[in-house]
């Protein structure tokens, strides 16, 4: 059975200044402080949201070896 590949989401920029949208996401991934990181599955809904966030936050792939860092 494979395993599932999750991602290992870090804020490293502040909200301040953000729209109201850009708010609800993050709050929305678990996220709201820099610093803060969350493990969450590789699905498209996820995807999206960090999609709308990436400017703010670091994302890696987490699988079997080493994270890897793809944003």
């Amino acid at each position: 059975m494979a395993t599932k590949i999750q991602l290992r989401v870090t804020q490293t920029r502040s909200q301040i200044g953000s729209p109201e949208k850009i708010r609800k996401v993050l709050k929305g991934l678990g996220l709201g402080r820099i610093g803060k990181q969350v493990t969450v599955d590789n699905t498209p809904s996820f995807r999206g949201q960090i999609k709308k966030v990436i400017h703010l936050v670091q994302v890696e792939e987490l699988g079997q070896g080493e994270p890897k860092v793809i944003a």
